[in-house]
């Protein structure tokens, strides 16, 4: 009876290298590319200790996600956990803010990508739009063609864009070694609350992790598998996000890289551009094309299987729970959010998107950690400080973005709780 009332499940396909890459793919794009430049307008130099600040917040999460994923090994992350270790109203705002946040998130992805590639072209900037909305159809067929193909595409993105990063960091260090000293001095020009306000913006540059635990119904051995990614997905990416940290204040001043972010959304472009010339900057700007082609790639693979535990759930239609004939793929999920970011393309207008990120995300990694905290001690992988710890950090770093942002953000999670306590009451679910 069970085997027949259970939902169709996932190929288990993804090993730890896999994995890891899938988590790199989704981590690396506009954290690194963008955001180290708003960060740094923010906080100047002292944008490093935000670096650093995001990657602790963001490791204590990582552990609590990866230790939450070995336990309970299905898609849909903390959506799941807080249903199956909180309350079902906890549960389905993670998942509600989940959805929210990086639906907007991957429409920027999208334009990111379209700015650049029509940057490296010499094109028309009226192009961005149209480019962005193909940039969307594209990779949403690969990955309704399966997980497989879309781990091979991820893998091709992620090498190029790590060497493009590797290029800007020894392209960028001789000056930043002869200049670097004038460049970080004074290291706190600003307050400690613009320091706070910059590591919440960085903590979101590190939150791709979480695509390794949304797809833990299709990792093999996803006990071993999940953490083991996990931690040297972001071992990787602070060292990386310091070193480019580092280098380029040290090359070209933060103030250059904030003000750069502002009139072009490519400050490490600008940044290698003044050390390396137009050569440089073409290296770059096909490593940012990639990037932002990467996190679209993962955040529709990721949302898509948020979808589908929803719908299983039916805190979504249910059918966005079906799956394709090979069972590698909810077509209907991958085609929802395709058509959503594209909408949000249309629009534009996605000028306050990162803060509000930032917002709903930690909410959501609040979620996460919350639910670490009742796992039992044969369940536990880790102490039960990082759980805490990550609760704490991330409920007292979303308040630090602006007003306008986290009030916003506290007006829909009460809509979507509105509309969660309806749908349960017309469904009679106690």
């Amino acid at each position: 009876m069970s085997a027949t009332n259970s939902p169709p499940q996932l190929k288990r396909e993804l090993g730890v290298v896999g994995a890891t890459l899938m988590g790199l793919g989704s981590i690396v794009g506009t954290g690194v590319f963008v955001t180290i430049g708003i960060a740094a307008g923010i906080a100047g130099p002292a944008v490093i200790l935000a670096v650093a600040i995001g990657a602790i917040v963001a490791t204590c999460n990582g552990l609590n996600s990866a230790q939450l994923a070995a336990n309970h090994a299905v898609s849909g992350g903390t959506y799941e956990y807080g249903y199956k270790y909180l309350t079902p109203a906890l549960g389905f705002t993670a998942g509600w803010m989940f959805l929210v946040a990086k639906t907007a998130s991957a429409a920027t992805a999208a334009l990111g990508f379209a700015g650049y590639l029509l940057n490296i072209g010499g094109l028309s900037s009226s192009w961005v739009v149209p480019t962005a909305v193909l940039a969307v159809a594209i990779v949403t067929l690969v990955v309704l063609s399966g997980i497989r193909r879309s781990n091979v595409a991820n893998t091709v993105i992620v090498s190029v864009t790590l060497l493009s990063l590797g290029f800007f960091i020894l392209a960028c260090l001789p000056r930043a070694t002869e200049v670097g000293i004038e460049n970080l001095t004074p290291f706190f020009r600003t307050s400690p609350a613009a320091i706070l306000h910059a590591s919440a913006l960085m903590f979101v540059a590190y939150t791709g992790y979480g695509r390794i635990a949304t797809m833990g119904e299709e990792a093999r051995s996803p006990r071993e598998t999940i953490p083991k990614a996990m931690i040297v997905c972001l071992l990787l990416t602070m060292l990386l996000y310091m070193a480019v940290a580092i280098v380029g204040i040290g090359a070209v001043g933060a103030d250059v890289l904030g003000s750069s972010t502002g009139q072009t959304a490519a400050p490490l472009e600008v940044a290698v551009r003044s050390v390396a010339g137009s050569g440089g900057a073409l290296v770059l700007g096909i490593g940012a094309v990639t990037a932002m082609l990467g996190v679209l790639l993962n955040l529709i693979l990721g949302l898509s299987r948020v979808l589908l535990a929803m719908g299983r759930r039916s805190d979504a239609p249910k059918f966005l729970a079906r799956l394709n004939q090979e069972q590698t793929t909810p077509y209907w999920a991958v085609i929802f959010v395709g058509i959503a970011i594209a909408l949000l393309v249309l629009l534009g207008n996605v000028k306050t998107t990162w803060s509000f990120s930032a917002f709903s995300v930690l909410i959501y990694y609040a979620i996460t950690s919350f639910a670490a905290l009742r796992l039992t001690p044969s369940e536990r992988l880790y102490p039960v400080w990082v759980g805490w710890l990550g609760l704490v950090s991330c409920l007292f770093l979303a308040f630090w973005v602006e007003s306008a942002i986290w009030q916003v953000g506290l007006g829909l999670i009460v809509a979507g709780l509105i509309w969660h306590k309806i749908r349960r009451a017309i469904a009679q679910v106690p």
